[in-house]
């Protein structure tokens, strides 16, 4: 149970990390791809397995790796209370609404890369809006 002196932490603003696998896909299906989202299933390189099967890394693979860890920093980031976690959760919606309209209107996004980081980023927009009703509700006191 919290006191009514219990201090809130206000962090530092960090803008939304899935901004970055969101650059990184732009850049390099533009620049590197020419448009086309089927680059994504180029390899990178091969990992020998013990079974004797060498395993293959994607482009998308590594893409989505970095997709995954930006999600798990910014579940992170929701659970603090400061005051510019509302801007924060703001942004985040911002950044889920550009994968959306870029996943419906550019061939180039057209890919299971760019809708699994899609649905990351609408995983970071439930979860730090869950997250913060969570917290919030359990700072109100009754009494």
């Amino acid at each position: 149970m919290p006191t009514p002196h219990a201090t809130r932490r206000n962090g530092t603003f960090i803008p939304p990390l899935l901004v970055v696998p969101f650059v990184l896909y732009n850049i390099v299906a533009f620049l590197f791809f020419g448009g086309s989202p089927a680059g994504w299933s180029n390899g990178l390189f091969t990992i020998p397995m013990v079974s004797g099967t060498p395993w293959a890394i994607t482009a998308g693979d590594f893409l989505l790796v970095i997709g995954i860890v930006c999600l798990f920093i910014e579940v992170l980031k929701s659970t603090n209370a400061g005051r510019s976690s509302i801007v924060e959760h703001m942004l985040s919606m911002v950044l889920f609404v550009a994968f959306l309209i870029e996943f419906l209107l550019a061939g180039a996004a057209s890919s299971s890369v760019f809708f699994l980081l899609m649905v990351m980023a609408l995983i970071d927009v439930v979860a730090g809006f869950t997250v913060s009703i969570t917290s919030a509700g359990r700072d109100v006191t009754m009494g």
